[in-house]
């Protein structure tokens, strides 16, 4: 595992500092990765990777530093709206990968993370268009793991928090995800995963007693193998 030194002075705000350190390091692009899904009942594990292509200036990214943040402490609204920023901002390149029920009952939900964490950097990076080494490019992945990528890697814990293009990867990856729950509830409405986007509410777990589980939920949680053991 890569690292670098970081001043324990450094003020934890969601910019790009962490990036910009490695840039001066002599890497060409850095790609934040982080998940969304890890706990839910139901649905895919959906991961996303963020790539920050530099040069650029403070202007480049005025309108996202503040934006872009933990997804998961921004309302849906904001969310879709630094969504919208990421997806179509000159400077960044990102992409997302979903790994699905079947294959977290399989393999367990850790390396389902981890194999949608690795596809999303594979996508992100083809999606660059031209060829860079791949010790030229530096990933920062959320979490206290590493992932099978060719890459170096430095992994970030709670990164969401506190590096820009892993709050950025945050962001998709939980859009992406919460799209893709609006749409199973059109398949299966009784559940209510556009509300809930398959965790373990009241509601949703009321839903499973009087209906049982449907075709995506993850039967290796145990709420889900406790109604179909």
């Amino acid at each position: 595992m890569l690292k670098l030194k970081h001043s324990r002075n450094q003020k934890q705000v969601i910019d790009l500092a962490r990036e910009k350190n490695y840039f001066r390091a002599g890497f060409a692009v850095a790609i934040g990765v982080d998940e969304a899904g890890r706990g839910p009942l139901a649905g895919p594990v959906v991961a996303a990777a963020a790539a920050i292509v530099p040069p650029f200036s403070a202007r480049d990214f005025a309108g996202l530093i503040g934006a872009v943040r933990d997804s998961k402490k921004m309302s849906a609204a904001a969310r879709e709206a630094a969504y919208e920023k990421i997806a179509n901002h000159p400077k960044i390149i990102c992409a997302a990968a979903a790994v699905g029920h079947k294959s977290i009952d399989r393999i367990n939900i850790l390396q389902a993370s981890k194999l949608a964490m690795k596809r999303a950097v594979e996508k992100t990076i083809k999606m660059m268009g031209w060829r860079i080494a791949d010790n030229k490019i530096i990933c920062l992945i959320d979490g206290n793991f590493l992932i099978k990528i060719l890459q170096p890697q430095e992994s970030v814990i709670a990164g969401d928090d506190k590096v820009f293009s892993i709050a950025a990867a945050s962001i998709v990856a939980k859009v992406r995800r919460d799209r893709l729950m609006a749409r199973m509830d059109k398949i299966y409405p009784e559940y209510g995963f556009a509300r809930h986007k398959g965790y373990g509410t009241k509601q949703h777990l009321a839903a499973i007693k009087k209906h049982g589980p449907c075709p995506i939920h993850r039967r290796s949680f145990s709420p889900i193998a406790a109604v179909v053991a």
